[in-house]
């Protein structure tokens, strides 16, 4: 039987079968209270998954490793920022979590509490999320230095009972105070104020506590030999809220559960990551973003693996900092974004040859459509498995996968494969909702219900979940919002947002489909097209691209030639802007509507989540001097 075959028979199983095969999947962890029911469905389309089960998340992802895994690292702090390094053991790390409960009970926090974390990427931040699903409260991580307004928006929705944070963070050598963005935060609040916990890094002297605030060390000492049982809580019990990125209208908090989430979490390890228990993963992410939660926190943890925080920048000391993690810790599986490989690849490939990368097995990429050009590029430098996948913050784990645990079939650059088991993929028109045949593009729709681990509800609004995500067609099915393409043996092709689609006299261009071939120029190491208004043909393409370090810079008219001739003549970008950076949020999104904006002299409004303001300056340069 082939990898094709076998995956077939597990995808079939997964459709055909849906409440036995996620009972099977269910086992791999551990239940206070067994379930004798696998999907409650009787109110659409909202999916209860193992409804009158129990268990505890901090339970399987700690202490049920204590006894075969206490003395293996269960978290390795590694800071170029700060230059340290720490390994936690899981005994450690149990000792910890459990002092940590212990401070916010002590708090007044009780389960079904909001905490809201808002950190650096420090060990103390992974003790705060599992010292929350511990005693049944429901974490809610920020993006640590999101602007005041972002993160008082997130503290209304949310009403959090505690705020855990740092005096400062640290971002390419510079220090972010936390403190000022979190006070400013507080005149914009309208709940009642919660009480703070603040860990002082020692990077400025520390400041005298206020009202209603106290140390994170001191608290801790105070509980140093607590032990706090595990609150066994329901399976729908949200696990956490994680607020999706946006610049207009309120932020949408993603429910997870809590069952659901330690399922699929696990299983996604065993079946699509292949990572083994004892083995070592590095996810560069944050815990900010859906992908840290994940991949940085949950799954490598449920999974009795050996997961990596990294604080720092992937090219800071040099651009070979990931690849010497990966040297000295023997990492297995590895995951990041397409926006950090395309960095690496405009400082050459030389800096990922100076390692020995033989522990690596896989290199996995999400976050983004990744094109043909950079996947190409980065498996022929690394020489071994760079496989993509897609997902999204309300998935919380791969929609469409190659499947390495059983077995990967065959790569084709540009595509995250195929559909993952418990996804019931389609591709329709836009318009009409009716199918889509192979080669032709289509919104990606899911028909629910949706497997265990994705989205319950928005947070406080179920009214919300159904109108955002289920409202587009007249049968009931999940928009992911995302343009997509079918091949003749099924695999799936990201085109990018199906509201990003560029309409030039009636005719609908991907900005994917331009990018990736703007991309393919040995000299463009990162592009972005946008549609801009067009009085006669309703909207031209504008583009703008950042040139490699390596190669002959591109002349603007070789560039709209090369368009030209690999898409038509109706794809020609009308202008060409080369420019030093793409405006990108701080997970690594490009912000396309800010750069449709500027290129339509309109103010790109208010970023919160940007990484790089200085790049908007510079684009806006580059338009004036055109």
């Amino acid at each position: 039987m082939n990898t094709r075959e076998k995956y077939e028979i597990f995808y079939r199983s997964s459709m055909e079968n849906r409440e036995e095969f996620w009972k099977e999947q269910a086992r791999l962890i551990d239940w206070e209270t067994p379930f004798t029911r696998v999907l409650d469905y009787h109110t659409p389309p909202f999916a209860h998954w193992y409804p009158d089960a129990t268990l505890n998340l901090c339970h399987n992802t700690v202490d049920r490793h204590l006894a075969e895994r206490g003395d293996q690292n269960a978290l390795i702090w590694v800071s170029t920022e700060v230059e340290k390094t720490l390994e936690i053991t899981y005994r450690q790390l149990h000792a910890w979590v459990n002092q940590a409960a212990a401070v916010f009970m002590q708090m007044g926090v009780t389960r079904g509490d909001r905490i809201l974390i808002y950190m650096p990427m420090i060990p103390q931040a992974v003790v705060a999320m599992l010292a929350c699903v511990r005693i049944g409260a429901i974490h809610s991580v920020v993006f640590g230095g999101f602007a005041a307004h972002a993160l008082a928006s997130r503290i209304n929705d949310a009403t959090p009972k505690l705020i855990v944070t740092a005096d400062t963070g640290m971002r390419g050598g510079k220090i972010v105070a936390y403190k000022p963005l979190l006070q400013a935060s507080f005149h914009q609040v309208k709940v009642a104020k919660p009480k703070v916990l603040i860990v002082h890094r020692g990077l400025v002297p520390a400041a005298p506590l206020g009202p209603d605030e106290w140390d994170w060390d001191r608290e801790m000492d105070r509980n140093l030999h607590a032990q706090i049982p595990p609150v066994a809580v329901p399976s729908n019990h949200p696990s956490y809220i994680l607020y999706t990125s946006g610049t207009t209208g309120t932020p949408k908090g993603v429910q997870r559960d809590t069952g659901g989430h330690a399922v699929s979490m696990r299983a996604s390890m065993k079946h699509i990551y292949d990572l083994r228990p004892g083995e070592v993963m590095l996810t560069g992410s944050d815990i900010g973003w859906v992908v840290g939660h994940s991949y940085i926190v949950y799954a490598p943890l449920l999974t009795g693996a050996t997961t990596i925080l990294y604080e720092g920048l992937p090219i800071r000391p040099d651009p070979g900092i990931w690849w010497s993690i990966v040297e000295k810790f023997k990492v297995n599986i590895m995951f990041t974004s397409p926006t950090a490989i395309r960095l690496l690849k405009k400082t050459g490939a030389d800096w990922i040859h100076r390692y020995n990368l033989s522990s690596l097995r896989y290199l996995f990429l999400a976050g983004e459509p990744l094109d043909r050009e950079t996947h190409r590029w980065i498996a022929s430098t690394l020489k071994g498995q760079v496989i993509d996948n897609y997902w999204q913050t309300e998935t919380g784990w791969p929609i469409l996968a190659n499947h390495a645990g059983l077995g990967l079939m065959d790569i084709k650059f540009g595509s995250p494969t195929v559909p993952a088991y418990g996804f019931d993929v389609h591709l329709v028109d836009e318009i009409t909702g009716e199918p889509v045949k192979a080669n032709e593009k289509g919104s990606l729709m899911i028909k629910p219900p949706l497997p265990p681990g994705c989205m319950t509800t928005v947070w406080g609004n179920d009214q919300r979940f159904v109108d955002t995500y289920y409202s587009r067609f007249k049968t009931l099915m999940y928009a992911t919002f995302d343009y997509a393409m079918r091949d003749d043996d099924g695999y799936y092709f990201i085109m990018g947002r199906d509201d990003d689609v560029i309409n030039v006299a009636g005719h609908r261009l991907g900005t994917r489909e331009i990018e990736e071939i703007l991309c393919t120029h040995p000299s463009v190491a990162e592009a972005a097209a946008v549609g801009v208004k067009d009085e006669l043909k309703g909207q031209e393409v504008v583009a703008f691209v950042v040139v490699s370090k390596e190669g002959k810079p591109p002349g603007e008219q070789e560039l709209k030639d090369l368009v030209s001739h690999e898409i038509g003549a109706i794809a020609r970008p009308r202008d060409i802007y080369m420019v030093a950076g793409l405006p990108k949020t701080r997970s690594g999104k490009v912000l396309r509507r800010s750069i449709q904006a500027m290129a339509e002299g309109r103010d790109p409004g208010d970023l919160p989540t940007i990484d790089d303001a200085a790049v908007l300056d510079q684009i806006k340069e580059a338009i004036e001097n055109k």
